[in-house]
């Protein structure tokens, strides 16, 4: 297949990234493109799509059957309305990118030809959530293998006090009541200062009533920080920076995500490895080049929400307009910015919702004079079930 539109039937849209929010631009798009002139493909370095608001609890134990539930293969049921036997999947990571060309090239060698890229690629996770890329199989060993881990231990260490660690306590605390498990985060509170003292207290005290031990001001010394991520525990244990001896048995990497983006060149990205964007979602230097989500340089938090709720539909509208306007102008050179027809981002509200099991939780929303709500709230929208009901609309798989 030529790298060249006018060697094609169909303009060739690729979105890399089958996460929360590729499938929501997947789905967006599905509803206004033309099937006679676009065509689309979508490449995931994972064979199934991994639902990670439901990942913690999936790897603590078995409850709720989330292993079924939570995996969903990619496949024809992927590609819906418009995109209906009008898309396909391609299994594999990318590399690096031809933008010249108008190329991507996968570990496999395998090439794929765009008109039009969206990067949407995500984060990297440490070992817990690092599931394997190679096959379903591989995703479900590793998610027994970390079951088997949080079993066996008798003293958990969790590095990090983000909401990967608090949630992830509390999701071992329903399962094993009786078992110790301590927090260690270098900051002053859990969670960063993007949220108030007032809210960052409150969970921590939440999660301390469980009988969490929360060590803060403290971590981990950097020589440890190679054993840290392979889960393993020197022979006579921790000693922090403040000079506490800790002894766990099982030692867990909770500390933030990175930008999955090591298949960009350098001078795209900025000095934490995020995508330097337009308001329009657009690379500067490449213009038929969008992206979105956790990987974008913006000043605001990440999460799985705003890629869905905040940056899909201006995306969607975007990627439309240019389209139309590359069609009108036979150019694949479009300013979406000087465009009354795109959508610009200037941000979105800062919004948190931290489950601590399956009953408890608080969640925080930077409106008003900020708004903190409790366990009810966040057990109904997501603790409970981890809105996991809602994973075969977003996929189109239904699990057997």
């Amino acid at each position: 297949m030529s790298s060249k539109k006018t060697d094609r039937e169909k303009t060739v849209i690729v979105i890399v990234g089958g996460g929360i929010g590729g499938l929501a631009l997947l789905n967006a798009l599905s509803a206004s493109i033309n099937p006679e002139k676009h065509t689309v493909v979508l490449v995931d370095a994972r064979p199934a799509h991994m639902h990670l608001i439901s990942s913690l609890r999936l790897i603590v134990s078995d409850a709720d059957d989330l292993l079924k539930q939570a995996v969903h293969p990619y496949g024809d049921h992927t590609f819906r309305n418009k995109f209906a036997g009008n898309g396909s999947f391609v299994h594999g990571s990318v590399t690096s990118i031809k933008f010249g060309d108008g190329q991507l090239i996968l570990d496999s060698g395998e090439v794929v030809d765009y008109d039009l890229l969206v990067l949407a690629t995500g984060s990297s996770w440490p070992r817990p959530l690092g599931f394997p890329t190679e096959s379903k199989s591989a995703i479900e060993n590793h998610i027994m293998a970390r079951r088997a881990e949080f079993a066996e231990a008798k003293d958990i260490l969790l590095v990090g006090g983000g909401s990967v660690g608090i949630e992830l306590a509390g999701e071992l605390k329903d399962i094993f009541p009786s078992k110790p498990i301590t927090i260690i985060q270098r900051e002053r509170l859990l969670l960063n200062n993007t949220y108030p003292d007032k809210y960052r207290i409150a969970i921590q005290k939440q999660i301390e009533a469980r009988g969490v031990t929360v060590l803060t001001n403290d971590a981990i010394p950097a020589s440890d920080a190679s054993d840290v991520s392979a889960s393993q525990v020197p022979k006579d244990g921790f000693v922090t920076e403040q000079g506490k001896k800790l002894n766990p048995d099982l030692v867990v990497p909770t500390w933030g995500n990175r930008p999955n983006t090591s298949y960009l060149p350098t001078d795209l990205l900025s000095s934490t490895g995020h995508v330097k964007i337009l308001p329009t979602f657009q690379l500067p230097a490449h213009s038929n080049v969008f992206a979105f989500g956790d990987i974008i340089e913006w000043k605001e938090q990440k999460g799985a929400a705003k890629a869905a709720f905040f940056h899909t539909p201006k995306v969607a509208k975007n990627i439309m307009a240019y389209l139309n306007l590359a069609e009108s102008e036979t150019t694949s050179s479009v300013d979406l910015m000087a465009s009354n027809k795109s959508a610009k981002y200037s941000g979105s509200m800062e919004m948190i919702m931290i489950t601590n099991g399956k009953a408890r939780g608080l969640a925080y929303f930077d409106i008003l004079w900020g708004i903190i709500l409790g366990g009810w709230f966040v057990t109904l929208l997501k603790a409970k079930t981890l809105m996991i009901g809602r994973i075969p609309s977003q996929t189109g798989y239904t699990p057997k």
